[in-house]
This record gives structure tokens, C-alpha cells and sequence, in this order.
């Protein structure tokens, strides 16, 4: 209730999404391998931007 306005940060925006790009991206892969490889490569480079947040 409280943190019903609360505004997501943009670690936990990019977690959403990489999450997002995974499920699809498995989803993807039985029946598209090509585009199932073009989700996992767009995951990993959200999951490099995640990285170098909890760096800093």
C-alpha cells in the first residue's frame, strides 16, 4: 500500500526486462531459433548494464 507510487529505479526497470527477454527468448526457441538467439543476445546486454550499475 505504501509503496503504491513508489517509482522503480533503473536497476530494477532493467531486471524487468532482462527477465522479459528470457521468457520470450525460451518461448521463442521452439519454434524460431533465430529470433530466440536475437532475445538472448538483446538479455545479455541488458545484463552488462546491470553489471556495471551494481558496480558504481
Amino acid at each position: 500500500m505504501f509503496g503504491l507510487f513508489k517509482k522503480k529505479s533503473e536497476l530494477e526497470k532493467l531486471q524487468e526486462t532482462y527477465k522479459s527477454l528470457l521468457d520470450k527468448s525460451y518461448k521463442m526457441s521452439h519454434s524460431n531459433r533465430a529470433e530466440a538467439d536475437r532475445l538472448m543476445a538483446e538479455a545479455e546486454v541488458i545484463a552488462k548494464k546491470i553489471e556495471s550499475l551494481k558496480k558504481n
